[in-house]
């Protein structure tokens, strides 16, 4: 039985067995004010903070943010830097020091020149959830009533986009 459901050029058939615990642990944002964004991410989001991290010589701080669904987190900060390493979909927000206070911006990589896109959030009810969206006052790039149905994208503090889908209702996507 092959590897991969859907062969493509250039996806091999079976990986290599030397990756076969290989995890894919996070992707890192850069944000402009880690109170905002951890705001943001927690309190519209749901995500708990495992680990903060600062480097004082380079002057930036690290923060690993997970949805963790009641899952115990380890107390001791060695054993939480192991288990926010060891996971998968964690969320890194790289700080920057003094970025909160200059006019500069970040490119989310949705306008010219093009690159990153978006991460992703899968939610049990999508309207429910951009209901209350809506009412936490989060901007919406693309609503529910515009474009491709059963799909909504949020803005995060530093403009980055985040779509939101509901499993369930996305069985015929991309289907002709």
């Amino acid at each position: 039985m092959p590897f991969n459901t859907e062969l493509q050029p250039g996806v091999c058939e079976q990986p290599d067995a030397e990756t076969q615990d290989y995890v894919f642990n996070h992707t890192m944002l850069r944000v402009k004010d880690p109170e905002r964004s951890l705001d943001f991410y927690s309190r519209v989001l749901g995500m708990r903070l495992l680990r903060r991290l600062d480097f004082e010589e380079a002057r930036f701080s690290l923060y690993f943010l997970a949805m963790t669904r009641g899952e115990a987190v380890p107390e001791d900060a060695a054993e939480r830097q192991r288990y926010a390493f060891g996971r998968q979909s964690v969320l890194e927000l790289t700080h920057n020091w003094g970025t909160e206070s200059d006019d500069s911006q970040y490119h989310n990589g949705n306008a010219e020149p093009r690159g990153f896109g978006h991460i992703c959030f899968s939610v049990p009810d999508i309207e429910r959830a951009c209901a209350r969206f809506a009412q936490l006052d989060v901007s919406f790039v693309k609503t529910l009533d515009k474009g491709m149905k059963h799909v909504a994208f949020i803005r995060d503090p530093d403009g980055y986009w985040i779509e939101i889908v509901q499993a369930d209702l996305l069985g015929e996507l991309g289907r002709t």
